[in-house]
């Protein structure tokens, strides 16, 4: 399966940069900038949950190709590290891929490589009965 074009709509909002995707590996950079901030100055919370999700949902659609479709059904992020500009990268890769979902776990660093947050995204495989 190729890697569907993702260089429109919310992801060229967010500014987000494919470095690297497969089914197995997902690498997405981005700049913060202050359009992408909450009230207080730092990086919006919704940002890093939506990287989590696009990230976790590229990798699981590569990995279930053309047998079908993945959703996401849960997502839980944790903000570890306020930040305030600077580059961001998130790592997703898979924890389980079984027949009806997939778990993948996606850790997101700053350019020090310390680590700001780290999510997790429950895929359901949607597959043709």
């Amino acid at each position: 399966m190729e890697i569907p074009d993702l260089t429109g709509g919310f992801v060229a909002l967010l500014g987000l940069k494919f470095e690297e995707a497969s089914a197995d590996r997902v690498v997405i950079s981005w700049r913060v900038r202050p359009e992408l901030h909450q009230p207080s100055g730092i990086q919006h919370g919704g940002v890093y949950c939506s990287v989590v999700e696009t990230a976790a949902s590229v990798g699981g659609s590569l990995w279930l190709a053309d047998r079908g479709t993945v959703v996401g059904v849960s997502n839980q992020t944790d903000f570890l590290r306020a930040v305030r500009d600077g580059e961001l990268t998130a790592v997703g890769t898979p924890v389980h891929r079984g027949r009806s979902q997939q778990l993948w776990q996606v850790e997101i660093t700053d350019a020090n490589e310390r680590l700001v947050a780290r999510g997790q995204v429950r895929l359901q495989n949607l597959t043709p009965a």
